[in-house]
């Protein structure tokens, strides 16, 4: 048992989060401490941090260093940082941003890189994207700045071993922190900073899991992609994916790539750019989700927001006129008219610029004045305006539809039997790599693509409405059927995709007979002893394999967790998940734990704050919408440091 004098700090977690909270803790001890140099002699006081995971400190789970080079981020060198630049009082003691520690590393040989470091720095820009084992990399070695750094006073102790329950000291006040590989910890507070932990399954997946293995079937259920033995999959024999969002784009590459294929270039324009050489080792790939089409690539930009776009409508006034309606704002009433002005005024600036004739002439006036009017009565008549307006002042097919944005299919008209929008597979696969590239083209051309700056005045918007939303900013009906109900799928689907070379690259694949699609709305089951997926938009036999990959990660919900802490603070009442009222007065179970006002304390099962406990990251789901990405360097808009200012106001709590 730990019974070091001073103040003890148990952090559980010793990922991004869990090293956030230190490097604050450590800012705020420095800053008091300077602050105490010029008053009377006293007492020094003394902070013993311990930091306990099973995974290295800083890079923590899913940033490993040893994982595949071919895992890359979704956001580019410039934007994620652990080091805060804004927003906090007390300055860091040590550490930097990605991008500064990128420019740093080029330029020394640094005994900590591996070679395969060395040779992805020297080809990383500012724009491009790194991958997770060297992003890895730079958390560990801000980690290790932190811990040279360490003021005066402060000891830190690094615990390799999970924490498998927190339970209250009711003798002396605190916690103790019992350990899986035995013993305990003394704390005075503990942060939980789990960031992903081990899901059950749904009821669909076990039925699948358990049909598997009735019938020597290979299901892979959603696990973090460098926690999955990838060789278990045969080459030649069809694979079914389920799931064409980030994680589709992992499994791709390590079924290509990873078995010795490679992309050649080819020299032709955007959507054309690579050609896939096979190794002979591929299995064949086949891909199914609800949209029937992964998510869309980012544009290729200078910025993480595009710079031509600017926010009109869900702007600092309107945002405040918001945030004063408490928690009687609506999401579809009060957030999305604005957001959706901004869209449409993005596109068809972009589209004014970039293909004038598609436009008529006066048609940017027209929308002006139209989008300006029915934002105080919510006029009704508002969209048929719109509709007539586009119809006569935009040529056909360059008209802004938001139904195909978030459904590129649906557009397709019926086949001649009018039961299918396809007549045969290879009509679909057609389908789906004319969408490919025509988004492959769309990423290249950046600011001067239309549909792209839509999605970008969407991605700003959403930076908008996390800060607005969090801590009770809409009503809980609000939360459930509108910005979770409808409106993040459809974000996620066209702001958070991949690089827009795994977009090239999986058009490169299916031009190579690679892989192929199930089509919208796939029905999956296990028939005559093998998987089974069909789409009722395709009229062609059902895809059958032995094997069935759920593209997906873990689910994040507390009350569904298969961790043993988790669990355990649940059965002792130290922690509960968050219950919302849905619009037809049901009690809906959350996915996140139930908290205070920041610092966010877990309440209990009597619903009061418990003292000295915290929570950070992934568990506050349900007062925070958007809490997966990392903090943003130079960040444009609050939400982007949000989690550096949520790390800052527990660790001066904790020291206050």
């Amino acid at each position: 048992m730990e019974t070091l004098g001073g103040t003890s700090v148990v952090i559980v977690g010793a990922g991004p989060r869990g090293t956030s909270v230190m490097e604050r803790l450590l800012a705020h001890f420095a800053a008091r401490q300077s602050m105490a140099a010029t008053a009377p002699r006293q007492n020094k006081p003394a902070l013993h941090i311990h930091l306990v995971d099973p995974f290295p400190p800083g890079a923590g789970h899913v940033w490993r260093t040893d994982q595949s080079r071919l895992y890359l981020m979704n956001t580019q060198s410039f934007f994620p940082t652990l080091i805060p630049d804004r927003g906090v009082a007390a300055l860091p003691v040590a550490g930097c941003s990605f991008n500064e520690w990128r420019e740093r590393m080029r330029s020394i040989a640094a005994a900590e890189l591996s070679c395969g470091d060395r040779e992805e720095l020297a080809a990383l820009a500012a724009t491009g994207f790194p991958s997770r084992a060297l992003y890895g990399r730079y958390l560990q070695w801000c980690f290790a700045q932190l811990r040279e750094s360490l003021p005066d006073g402060v000891t830190l102790e690094v615990h390799t071993t999970e924490a498998k329950r927190v339970a209250r000291n009711h003798a002396n006040g605190g916690y103790d922190v019992e350990l899986l590989s035995g013993g305990s910890l003394r704390a005075d507070y503990v942060v939980l900073a789990l960031g992903h932990v081990e899901a059950k399954m749904s009821p669909v997946q076990r039925e699948l899991r358990e049909e598997a293995r009735a019938n020597g079937l290979s299901y892979l259920p959603p696990a973090v992609p460098n926690d999955v033995d990838w060789e278990q999959l045969p080459a030649g024999e069809t694979v079914l994916v389920r799931g064409m969002g980030l994680n589709f784009f992992d499994v791709l590459g390590q079924l290509t790539e990873g078995r010795g294929g490679r992309f050649e270039s080819t020299g032709r324009g955007a959507g054309d750019a690579v050609e896939y050489v096979p190794s002979g080792r591929e299995p064949v790939i086949v891909g199914a989700s609800r949209r029937g089409t992964p998510y869309r690539a980012k544009a290729k930009l200078e910025s993480y927001y595009p710079a031509s776009v600017q926010l009109r409508f869900l702007c600092e006034d309107a945002v405040s006129a918001i945030r004063d309606m408490g928690a009687t704002a609506g999401f579809d009433h009060d957030i999305w008219p604005l957001l959706h002005r901004d869209t449409l005024w993005a596109y068809y600036t972009t589209l004014a610029r970039t293909r004038e004739r598609a436009l008529a002439p006066g048609f940017l006036v027209e929308l002006d004045a139209l989008l300006h009017s029915g934002l105080e009565d919510g006029s009704r008549d508002w969209a048929d305006r719109l509709k007539e307006l586009t119809s006569r002042g935009v040529i056909e097919g360059h008209a802004l539809d938001f139904a195909a944005l978030a459904r590129p299919l649906s557009r397709r008209p019926l086949t001649s039997g009018g039961t299918h929008r396809f007549g045969s597979q290879a009509g679909l696969d057609a389908a789906v790599l004319d969408y490919l590239i025509e988004d492959a083209a769309g990423s290249a051309r950046g600011e001067e693509d239309p549909v792209k700056m839509a999605i970008g005045a969407l991605n700003a918007g959403r930076a908008i409405i996390k800060s607005l939303v969090a801590d009770s900013g809409i009503t809980q009906e609000s939360w459930l059927g509108e910005l979770r109900g409808w409106f993040e799928g459809f974000v996620e689907g066209l702001a958070s995709g991949p690089p827009a070379l795994r977009v090239e690259q999986l058009a490169a694949l299916v031009r190579a007979g690679v892989v192929h699609f199930v089509g919208p709305d796939p029905i999956f089951g296990v028939k005559h002893g093998l998987f089974e997926a069909s789409s009722p938009w395709v009229d062609a036999p059902p895809w059958r394999a032995r094997h069935l990959v759920e593209a997906l990660a873990p689910a994040n919900r507390v009350a569904g967790t298969a961790s043993a802490l988790l669990n355990k603070l649940l059965a002792d009442g130290l922690v509960r998940p968050r219950v919302m009222l849905a619009a037809d007065g049901g009690a809906v179970v959350t996915s996140g734990l139930d908290v205070s006002a920041p610092p966010y304390r877990p309440l209990d099962g009597a619903g009061k704050p418990v003292p000295g406990l915290y929570v950070l990251g992934l568990q506050l789901s349900s007062v925070q919408w958007g809490t997966a990405i990392a903090a943003q360097a130079g960040a444009q808009y609050r939400s982007g440091y949000r989690t550096v200012l949520d790390a800052d106001a527990i660790a001066a709590d904790i020291l206050a």
